[in-house]
């Protein structure tokens, strides 16, 4: 029976303790704002984004862009870790930008009416009216502004983007865009003068047609430009509005990484000379800044790069920020024939004297963190984030820094677009936790998609877990050390047939045979053709042995088949997650198959009901004579509800052969997962799928992240306390 003393007072030390190393200062996430608190009376269903953010001086007050809305939404942080709902300014256009200078807020606005006839103005805006003051003519499409230090001058790098669908996207396509230096009066919010500075005739290629994407001031008034698509970065001083200098942001040759989207992790493939094109970029210091590599027209280099602004490279990332990314299971496997992780924004902000890196993982969907040392960037932590984190803004005053991630999938029923706020802390990092090792060749071991928990029987901390139909070209056991902190992912066994990765497979029970090797649960699709059926696998990985649901099971089917399954004695428990044809609306089925007489039998297990979607079973496993089941609704954010492990007791069970009357087990409820979900302080999410207890009677349980599709990417994997 669950001890209920540690079912709180456990997992918190549990999450406090997980670090890469000693406790530390370190950022963790304290809040998240959905962007939708700011529609008003609009329809919840209305598309938003948050994409660039920005803060007011006294940090009081955060501003984001929202381009499907034509605005600008303002959030109230006074008390960060309750952010609240300030309003939303409409500004008649596409917002590309925003930035704070004094009681203002600039936003770019994009109002061109084609590609070819390229507008866009400078909206000036007081915070505390959210009342457009001034409007000054940029003359064409603004992608980036950027405020200098003092006040004086704004930067807007007008990109005139081309159409990415005229002869494949390829350069040039006029007109040329270029770079607006405003001097700028800060008292009365008036552009005072404007100095359009031309970019062309300085990049090697499409020298005719720049288009710069990013634009960021230094203390000195120099502006430093990405000119992503000619693989180009521009100084500009400000107060001569002239160009310092120029030069190629060059080529990186990478190793161990991905470059075929298959439903594979394999980080084995090498490319040369990738151009880097940079999206984001940020000043160091007076000399230096860094570029954030994501690529975009011919290469993506899955890193950032330290400059000078002379153009000597500094530092280079390589492969190796992609490789933390991988490491906490946040790769995009989807995007590994194009750019990867795609490093897309940045931020550099001095905290208690040390000055940190944050580099953004749009399609990882994460954030890293770097201590800049001078030389080479040393390393700190990852950051959950919301889906395609965008840009980001420090407070270094209130040790605080805010995302902006902009994707909101509503029409798919996904996560919305969210604001996330972390602060710096003397505390070890609350995430990752789990993370895996390097294998032999000193490649990250790939993750993702864990839909199974099993327990060693005989050594304490050591469970294995399996990935889903995600990866399906490399159906996957991973071994974990849950006694390290963060849990550690040491081993990764490849499930084949013939000695080649099996196919037709979507694994979602593991379960430890005690006679050697291990019994799997799959989940059948039978549109995609993939059976319902149990296998039993040795301990290379091998398919030595399979169990196919009987037909009078299969007349019945649905594709929300096998959820886990669990061994007693010589009989193999299989939950089945959902209703199947014959079965009541609230009820599923727990099916059982003796391993001696081959014979299958089956129970009724009853259903919560389900406020929104459906209500269905997602793990199954077996301890001193119970079954515990983890039950869950598939709803995420706000509107989850049920996320629970309910104890069935096997004495009291009883079952019938299939096609007969079932009998209906008892459950009684034993641990609720909602509050260590809600803890996060992230998207609640839907998917826990796994869990296990171990050789010393503790409960483990982990959260599926879906291969960072269409998802936050993040996995929880937590203890639950102490059965006896």
């Amino acid at each position: 029976m669950l001890r209920t003393i540690f079912r709180r007072t456990l997992l918190a030390g549990c999450l406090a303790g997980v670090s890469l190393v000693a406790q530390a200062d370190s950022f963790n996430r304290i809040a998240s704002f959905p962007v939708t608190k700011n529609l008003g009376n609009q329809a919840l269903e209305t598309i938003t984004s948050a994409e660039i953010i920005t803060a007011t001086a006294d940090g009081h007050t955060l501003i984001y862009s929202d381009s499907p809305r034509g605005g600008i939404g303002f959030i109230d942080i006074k008390q960060a870790n309750q952010p609240k709902a300030l309003g939303f300014l409409d500004l008649k256009g596409e917002p590309t930008s925003v930035a704070s200078v004094g009681q203002w807020v600039v936003a770019g606005v994009n109002t061109s009416e084609s590609y070819t006839n390229p507008s866009g103005y400078l909206a000036i805006a007081n915070v505390a009216s959210q009342k457009v003051m001034q409007r000054c003519d940029l003359g064409g499409q603004p992608d980036s502004v950027a405020v200098s230090k003092d006040g004086r001058y704004i930067a807007v790098a007008i990109e005139n983007e081309r159409d990415e669908e005229l002869n494949d996207g390829a350069l040039p396509q006029m007109p040329a865009g270029y770079v607006v230096i405003i001097e700028f009066d800060q008292a009365t919010g008036e552009c005072k003068k404007t100095h359009n500075i031309s970019l062309t005739g300085l990049t090697d290629i499409a020298p005719s047609d720049p288009e710069p994407e990013f634009v960021a001031f230094n203390d000195n008034n120099e502006v430093v430009v990405t000119l992503q698509e000619n693989n180009h970065i521009v100084v500009i001083n400000a107060e001569q509005a002239k160009v310092m200098q120029h030069f190629s942001a060059g080529t990186v040759n990478l190793s161990q990484i991905d470059v075929k989207k298959d439903g594979a992790l394999t980080f084995t493939a090498s490319q040369s000379n990738v151009k880097r094109e940079p999206d984001a970029v940020k000043w160091l210091d007076n000399d230096r800044f860094v570029i954030a590599n994501e690529g975009d027209y011919q290469g993506g280099a899955r890193g950032f790069t330290i400059f000078n602004k002379k153009g000597d490279v500094l530092f280079e990332s390589g492969a190796r920020f992609e490789h933390e990314v991988i490491r906490v299971g946040h790769y995009p496997e989807k995007r590994s024939g194009k750019k990867g992780a795609e490093p897309e924004g940045l931020e550099v902000a001095t905290f208690n004297g040390q000055t940190y890196i944050f580099v953004m993982s749009e399609r990882g969907s994460v954030m890293a963190v770097y201590k800049d040392t001078g030389a080479e960037p040393e390393f700190v932590q990852m950051l959950p984030s919301g889906i395609a984190p965008e840009s980001a803004i420090a407070i270094p005053g209130r040790h605080l820094i805010a995302t902006a991630n902009e994707a909101d999938l509503v029409k798919d029923g996904g996560p919305r677009s969210h604001v996330m706020l972390y602060q710096l802390e003397n505390k070890a990092p609350a995430y990752p936790q789990i993370r895996s090792n390097l294998d032999a060749q000193g490649a990250p071991i790939g993750w993702g998609a864990l839909s199974g928990l099993a327990a060693d029987q005989k050594q304490a901390g050591k469970l294995y877990a399996i990935s889903d139909s995600f990866y399906s070209n490399q159906p996957a056991i991973f071994t974990i050390d849950a006694s390290k902190s963060p849990a550690q992912i040491t081993e990764k066994l490849v499930v084949t047939r013939d000695g080649k990765p099996a196919e037709k497979l979507d694994l979602e029970g593991i379960v430890v045979d005690p006679q050697g090797g291990f019994w799997l649960a799959s989940e059948g699709n039978e549109k995609k053709e993939v059976p319902h059926a149990l296998y039993h696998v040795t301990a290379t990985g091998e398919i030595d042995q399979t169990i196919d649901f009987p037909a009078e099971l299969l007349k019945n089917q649905e594709r929300f088949g096998a959820e886990g399954i669990t061994l007693v004695d010589h009989t193999l428990w299989v939950a089945i997650q959902r209703p199947w044809k014959d079965d009541a609306k609230d009820q599923t089925k727990l099916l059982a198959y003796d391993l001696v007489s081959k014979q299958w039998s089956a129970a009724h297990y009853p259903l919560e009901k389900a406020e929104n979607g459906w209500m269905g079973l997602s793990e199954i496993t077996a301890h001193n004579g119970s079954l515990y089941v983890i039950e869950r609704d598939n709803q995420l954010a706000e509107a989850a509800k049920v996320k629970r492990l309910y104890k069935v007791d096997l004495a009291n069970v009883k079952t019938a052969a299939l096609g007969e009357s079932l009998p209906t087990l008892s459950k009684h409820l034993v641990y609720d997962f909602m509050p260590e979900l809600k803890a996060q302080n992230g998207i609640l999410v839907d998917k826990i799928e796994g869990f296990t207890i171990d050789a010393s009677n503790t409960g483990y349980a982990v959260t599926d992240n879906d291969g960072v599709d269409d998802s936050t990417g993040e996995t929880f994997f937590f203890k639950v306390g102490e059965f006896k």
